[in-house]
């Protein structure tokens, strides 16, 4: 048994050395490979595709694909990046994506519905599929492979309970894209754990002066209103300029984090803010597809891959701030 565990010993050791002599250089050389844009291995050039509900100017969406474009560069894949917040025409995207006989698929499900049959086409067509973002609890029937993202109830609920700890009241949820299920989840969410009251109050995002004078109007209405929950980074900075010109009191919180964001929450315009790391949804859909080729590799269980929440305060922020300039969270 001494002579074996020895030997054991022995064999350990000489693995550990050979790890730290050549692991942390391989791994250098693999970041500088991604960062210059050369692949990190030399499987076969595959071709990904990511159809998402974005909209025109969404800095959220604009995080996701540099998460992707970086392991797309490590993983030598060629990324194919194309959006609509139109369900229909985000449809149409994915039925292109499949007849251009891409090998992966990346597809955010705000409106399951709409996207059903374009998913299953490409499943049917032996195009593997991963959900990002939106559809956790779609993702599965459809036949994806996983969903990566955060669960949007829980992510509510973490700011209902967020809300109390403040001691907060009357709160106002602002959804940007009606018929966004993702987004109602949210607000549901955050009514399930908040011990006060919260209203939800639906503006077209799309028109920001629209959005802007919509939360003016509501504020300036009910004196009430202590906080305001918006559901995407962009439409912070227009909530505090709404409760500026309202007159109000109320503390502006939002969903997801970007370099505005986090500088608003340093300068106590913001309360909090819920990051879901958009960075890492676009980075691990990407990898997940590139080990599902390689290895036939699948994470998750069935079950989602979670990036979130995670609760940002301004204690928070200064942390994070050489990752929000740079556009990764």
């Amino acid at each position: 048994m001494r002579a074996t565990s020895a030997v054991l010993a022995a064999v350990l050791g000489a693995t550990l050395a050979g790890c730290s002599s050549t692991g942390g250089k391989r791994a250098e050389e693999q970041a500088a490979n991604a960062t210059e844009g050369r692949a990190a291995v030399n499987t076969p050039r595959w071709t990904f595709a990511m159809v998402t509900h974005s909209g025109d100017g969404d800095t959220f969406w604009d995080i996701v694909q540099s998460g992707a474009k970086q392991a797309a560069a490590k993983d030598n894949v060629k990324f194919l990046y194309s959006h609509n917040d139109e369900a229909q025409q985000q449809a149409q995207l994915v039925r292109t994506a499949i007849d251009q006989k891409v090998d992966g698929l990346i597809v955010s499900l705000a409106k399951p519905d709409a996207m059903k049959d374009a998913v299953a086409q490409a499943v049917k067509a032996g195009i593997p599929v991963v959900t990002v973002n939106s559809g956790s609890e779609e993702s599965k029937a459809f036949g994806a492979l996983s969903h990566i993202g955060q669960d949007e109830t829980i992510a509510g609920e973490a700011v209902g309970e967020e809300l109390n700890k403040r001691g907060r009241r009357q709160a106002l949820c602002i959804l940007h894209e009606q018929g966004n299920v993702g987004h109602e989840q949210r607000c549901d969410g955050a009514r399930k754990t908040f011990d006060g009251d919260l209203k939800n109050l639906y503006v077209e995002g799309t028109n920001m002066p629209e959005v802007q004078s919509s939360i003016e109007a509501k504020l300036q209405a009910d004196k009430s209103i202590d906080a305001v929950v918006t559901l995407g980074a962009p439409f912070a900075a227009t909530a505090v300029k709404a409760k500026e010109l309202a007159g109000s009191e109320a503390e502006i919180d939002t969903f997801d984090l970007n370099a505005k964001v986090a500088q608003s929450l340093k300068d106590d315009d913001l309360g909090f803010a819920v990051d879901q790391q958009p960075y890492l949804q676009g980075y691990e859909a990407v990898d997940l597809l590139w080990l599902q080729l390689y290895n036939a590799d699948v994470l998750g269980g069935g079950r989602p891959v979670l990036t979130g929440p995670q609760v940002i305060t301004k204690k928070d922020a200064g942390a994070l701030e050489d990752y929000t300039k740079r556009g990764t969270r």
